[in-house]
């Protein structure tokens, strides 16, 4: 029998797995068909084209490597909310939740100065077909950390009032997978030149 106090996406389950935490695994193996086909479409057209690593040469290293270290800050911040969500201190919880959204708008804020400087340089979509796999995975993972964080500040004011604080483990999961997706791109986009 269900209760009414906690969501029913939170209790409800036919595979021994919550409801909520189940649709947030569909979202993220859907999201791995995607990258997992453009990532193998990019490192076979590397493969069969020798010249591809002069225009990777002109992917800004130092830019990729901040962007790096602020998304897996931004990780460890969103454990620490999901900890505190658990122990129930939700100001601690809402404000590392913020912290991690401070986080994904550095990474755009560094991801759009990286972008207009390349653009500038001519180093645009249309320029070879590694600058289109380039803004095409850059561009829909930036996407994924603007619903990430668009989630986030969604969910934190319901966890500052003690509401619904099982969405922190959620949407950490989705937070945790967008990282993983850069750990991915960073290395074939910025370091194998």
């Amino acid at each position: 029998m269900l209760s009414h106090t906690q969501p029913i996406a939170t209790q409800r389950t036919v595979s021994g797995i919550a409801t909520g935490k189940l649709a947030v695994w569909w979202v993220i193996g859907s999201e791995i068909v995607i990258f997992g086909g453009l990532l193998a479409c990019y490192v076979m057209y590397r493969l069969l084209h020798e010249n591809w690593h002069l225009e990777a040469a002109h992917t800004n290293l130092i830019a990729g490597s901040i962007n790096t270290f602020v998304l897996l800050s931004s990780s460890l911040s969103i454990v620490l909310a999901h900890k505190a969500a658990e122990e129930k201190k939700t100001a601690k919880a809402f404000k590392l939740i913020w912290f991690t959204i401070f986080g994904a708008l550095c990474f755009l804020c560094i991801k759009s100065a990286e972008w207009t400087n390349e653009i500038a340089h001519g180093f645009v979509m249309t320029r070879s077909l590694f600058w289109g796999f380039y803004y095409t995975a850059a561009g829909i993972h930036a996407l994924h950390v603007i619903a990430g964080a668009i989630i986030m500040a969604i969910i934190s004011f319901d966890v500052r009032k003690g509401k619904q604080l099982h969405r922190v483990e959620l949407i950490g999961n989705y937070w945790h997978f967008v990282d993983i997706i850069w750990i991915f791109l960073f290395p074939l986009l910025y370091i194998a030149k």
